[in-house]
């Protein structure tokens, strides 16, 4: 049976404002004008989320599956119909782990894969990762976390100034891994090396990095300035000035500039108290900072705030779509099935009023209660 969904229909091209999006057995068969549409609303692709540790008061970083379904469900409700489960730097066990019990979770397609961030980083620009568990990269670990996935891990994270993180760079990405830097002291060359290596997205573009400096601009410029790299970039208004964020989406371009969460537990929670990798987060007005030093532990963010925050900081609607689903997808290799509402792609939709609040959303041609 074809199922119609009409309003302001957001393609990869523009906006049909008087459109509609044909569904049948989960996929996307014709989106196509629909003239007897009248003030419809916004009807966006489903959000991907590349980079989230959790939300509704569970966490991806722990490795417990019952965790990782109800966050995946939370950032679900909020939009968000594709999504790594980010964990945080850990001891190698915990990483196994957590590959063990997301594996069935990826199959199921609860999680489109893994991301790990870390452990393989920057000391001296860790943020809120755990100082004790950062090392440098080991591909016998590495290989072993593939292995074991079957294809869940999706994306590292990894500083390019480490010993042997070129090395390691070479077998994620000859493996289909995404590798992301960040949390890097990495300067212009190093991380102009590790993109040569195959590297290929920006971990939260600014934070956790080496700042500009003209005479050594580091790895933000080296990765704004590479056209295969794709930037994350979390709107919250916290993590970046507004004028950083449009200045780095005018820079990259929407089709290299991907919005993320970052989430940790609190998202959706009230203020206080949380965890984060082992290290206490108090949450107050909605910002997560680590207790012992204060420096900021992800976010509350969903994907919907996200998507509303970039289009106030000036973005407009068609481009922040694209930087919340179409570019995201790409970026980890989706692109081919998901991530636009085009002829062909599984049928993930969200349904937005006019102050871009989500009204409804559609996962493979079904909509969620």
């Amino acid at each position: 049976m074809t199922l119609r969904v009409t309003g302001k229909v957001v393609t990869p091209t523009g906006v049909i404002r008087q459109g509609c999006v044909e569904i049948n057995g989960g996929r996307i068969t014709a989106v196509a004008e629909y003239p007897s549409v009248r003030d419809g609303h916004w009807v966006l692709p489903g959000f991907v989320d590349m980079h989230t540790h959790g939300g509704g008061g569970h966490t991806f970083t722990t490795g417990e599956a019952d965790e990782a379904r109800a966050a995946a469900g939370f950032h679900l409700r909020h939009g968000t119909t594709t999504v790594l489960a980010s964990l945080v730097s850990s001891p190698f066990e915990l990483m196994r782990a957590a590959t063990t019990a997301y594996r069935p979770l990826v199959a199921e397609g609860v999680l489109a894969g893994i991301h790990f961030e870390g452990p393989y980083l920057s000391a001296a620009r860790c943020g809120a990762q755990n100082p004790d568990f950062l090392r440098d990269p080991s591909t016998e670990e590495l290989a072993e976390l593939i292995e074991l996935g079957g294809g869940a891990v999706r994306m590292v994270t990894l500083a390019p100034e480490r010993d042997g993180a070129l090395t390691a760079v070479k077998l994620l990405t000859a493996r289909g891994v995404v590798v992301a830097v960040g949390h890097t002291d990495a300067t212009y060359d190093q991380t102009r090396a590790a993109i040569a290596a195959g590297a290929s997205v920006a971990t939260h573009l600014f934070n956790g990095m080496r700042p500009v400096h003209h005479r050594e601009p580091g790895p933000v410029v080296a990765l704004l300035g590479a056209p295969n790299v794709v930037c994350e970039l979390v709107a919250d208004g916290v993590h970046l000035h507004d004028g950083t964020l449009a200045f780095a989406t005018a820079t990259a371009g929407p089709e290299r500039t991907a919005l993320i969460t970052d989430a940790m537990a609190a998202a959706g929670m009230p203020d206080g108290e949380y965890e984060l990798g082992g290290q206490a987060v108090s949450v107050a007005a909605g910002v997560a900072r680590l207790a012992r030093d204060s420096a900021i532990a992800g976010s509350t963010l969903t994907m919907d705030a996200a998507l509303r925050h970039a289009v106030t900081a000036g973005i407009a609607v068609p481009d922040a779509a694209r930087m919340v689903a179409t570019t995201p997808a790409r970026a980890i290799g989706l692109g081919d099935r998901l991530g636009a509402l085009q002829a062909g792609l599984r049928a993930d939709l969200v349904v937005l009023d006019d102050d871009l609040k989500v009204v409804r959303v559609m996962r493979a041609g079904t909509w969620l209660d």
